[in-house]
């Protein structure tokens, strides 16, 4: 069940959520507006032809880094892994799901191709997989609005939340873009 704007108050005021920093303006009626970091990972093309699952993946991307006032362009058929500027955390009976905006969606431009997912028990600034799939470049500017999270109850709390030794969990508490870490599951 997704949470409603008084639950998603009431779980923050319980901690069972955490959004830091956090402003009451941002809740919407089942999401609270989730804006956009300054850290960026790109594809480092002029070092790299292929990306091999079974290796790390060091020397693939180089990092970026945009000011207050500096885009970060994302061109047509671009793919970046930005950051959300939220700290983001959930307990042990909910999980997060980050959702694009319309407004952003409507110009092209993907937030996630897949793992818009936040684990019971992690608490992160989650990663921002974000391709533009349309023809002209978008500017992206630090602290935009750039995504939604929604929040949703576990039948039950979860026996071993995200970070749980056994899980494998490769991305707990991240607080900057991290390439793929694929390769640890060879």
């Amino acid at each position: 069940m997704v949470l409603s704007d008084r639950d998603i108050i009431k779980e923050i005021k319980a901690g069972a959520i955490t959004l830091k920093p956090f402003k009451r303006e941002y809740v919407q009626p089942a999401s609270v507006d989730i804006h956009l970091d300054r850290h960026f990972l790109v594809y480092d093309t002029t070092k790299n032809f292929v990306i091999d699952t079974k290796k790390p993946t060091q020397g693939l991307m180089k990092p970026i880094e945009i000011t207050k006032n500096e885009p970060f362009i994302l061109h047509p058929q671009e793919f970046a892994l930005g950051l959300i500027y939220e700290e983001t955390g959930v307990s042990d009976r909910l999980v997060g799901r980050l959702e694009g905006k319309s407004s952003l969606g409507r110009l092209g431009l993907i937030i996630h191709t897949t793992a818009g997912y936040l684990d019971p028990g992690n608490s992160l600034k989650m990663t921002l997989e974000l391709y533009n799939a349309g023809k002209l470049p978008i500017k992206l500017y630090y602290k935009m609005p750039i995504a939604q999270m929604a929040f949703e109850y576990l039948s039950s709390p979860c026996e071993r939340p995200y970070g749980s030794k056994g899980l494998n969990s490769k991305y707990l508490g991240d607080t900057k873009p991290e390439a793929s870490k694929m390769h640890l599951n060879f």
